[in-house]
């Protein structure tokens, strides 16, 4: 973690020192924490069912972009590429290993090719000799293919990237044969989680979604599922295509307060306090605006939050995820696509299938019972509860 930060732009330096006393919140600094754990999982080349082997620098931030897409059961960070075994994170570099991850991943929910395109939209892949601030082969992307029609596959993906014209420098990610993965320490996998703030900062400083946003905007949030085809296909085919939101004045008087402070200026309401976190009755739930599909009572759960949590969208192509960091560390933010209202977050805590939790409000939304769906016009529905 030190080399990590020791290599951030300038601008982080003044962050860090501005914020500095955070940075040791509970009196544990980056050596105290490093001590504290120097084992080395076992090595775990393949689970059972599919994985792939990806580097886009450091590994803590490929391992929380990629562990939120739907059908991807797990990344673990680690080394790979090199010629030592059993290498650490003090002598990983000198074997010739770069940080990757091992994505584990259910390709009837989610593609090889999908994955790849999310993956390399949230890396530098023109850049050979290091990731942001990180400089060195080991911090410098790569594809490691596990049979030739994963190199074709991402060969492909990488020659639709470059041909887009999105970058003014030439791709540099070689795709090269899938070597011995070694899983890092226990305390760097899901960093993110473990030390939320410290990964703010270090994610914040280094460059990376800035250059992200630069580069791919809001394209760059698109979760992998569908493809182009069907979701222009989709969209051609709801009934919200040609929805105009209202305007504020008229929404300040369709809606209550709270409900126009939720959707539209991101409130949130109190936990406990709402109208469906408790909502067993099954139905539909759709936007508070604009009436359109979101979730299902089916894929309701009880997550003891307060408020109503789901598993998954109802219908994905209403929903449009975008990065928050209000409070500052990184969350996504769910809102409504046509009528844009905010709804909650989405979290990766959630039960199986999905491993999600869509935290939403219920001033964001209007449930549907079952037995009303066909005379409220959302007859379509009725064959989820048969």
């Amino acid at each position: 973690m030190n080399e990590k930060l020791s290599n951030v732009p300038v601008i982080g330096v003044i962050l860090f020192a501005v914020l500095g006393s955070l940075w040791f919140v509970g009196g544990i600094s980056g050596n105290e924490e490093r001590g504290n754990d120097m084992t080395v999982a076992q090595t775990d080349d393949k689970k059972d069912g599919t994985s792939m082997i990806v580097a886009g620098g450091c590994f803590w931030c490929v391992e929380s972009d990629l562990e939120k897409v739907p059908g991807v059961a797990e990344v673990v960070s680690g080394y790979s590429g090199g010629n030592s075994a059993n290498p650490t994170y003090e002598n990983y570099a000198q074997g010739g290993h770069r940080e990757v991850v091992r994505i584990d991943y259910d390709p009837e929910l989610v593609a090889y090719r999908e994955l790849l395109e999310y993956f390399l939209k949230h890396i530098d892949p023109t850049d050979g000799e290091g990731s942001f601030g990180d400089r060195g082969k080991q911090y410098s992307p790569a594809i490691y293919y596990d049979n030739a029609k994963e190199k074709e596959i991402a060969e492909s993906v990488l020659a639709e990237i470059e041909k887009s014209g999105v970058f003014d420098k030439p791709l540099d990610v070689p795709v090269l044969p899938r070597e011995k993965f070694w899983p890092a320490e226990e305390y760097h996998q899901d960093y993110y989680k473990k030390s939320s703030l410290k990964y703010f900062f270090y994610r914040k400083a280094s460059g990376r979604d800035s250059f992200i946003e630069k580069h791919w905007g809001e394209k760059a949030d698109i979760l992998p599922g569908k493809t182009p085809e069907e979701k222009k296909d989709a969209e051609n085919s709801s009934r919200w295509q040609n929805y105009k939101k209202p305007s504020d004045a008229v929404l300040r008087d369709r809606l209550s307060p709270l409900e126009y402070k939720v959707t539209q200026k991101e409130g949130t309401e109190p936990a406990f306090d709402n109208e469906y976190w408790d909502n067993k009755e099954e139905g539909i739930y759709v936007d508070v605006v604009s009436g359109e599909p979101l979730f299902s009572s089916r894929d309701k759960f009880k997550s003891g939050t307060g408020w109503p949590s789901f598993t998954k969208p109802l219908e994905p192509e209403h929903i449009v995820e975008r990065s928050d960091y209000k409070l500052f560390s990184k969350r996504t933010e769910v809102r409504s696509k046509y009528a844009d209202s905010h709804l909650g977050h989405v979290f990766d805590d959630g039960p199986p299938p999905t491993g999600l939790r869509y935290c939403l409000n219920s001033a964001a939304l209007r449930f549907i019972p079952k037995e009303k769906l066909a005379a409220e016009g959302y007859g379509e529905y009725l064959k989820l509860f048969e």
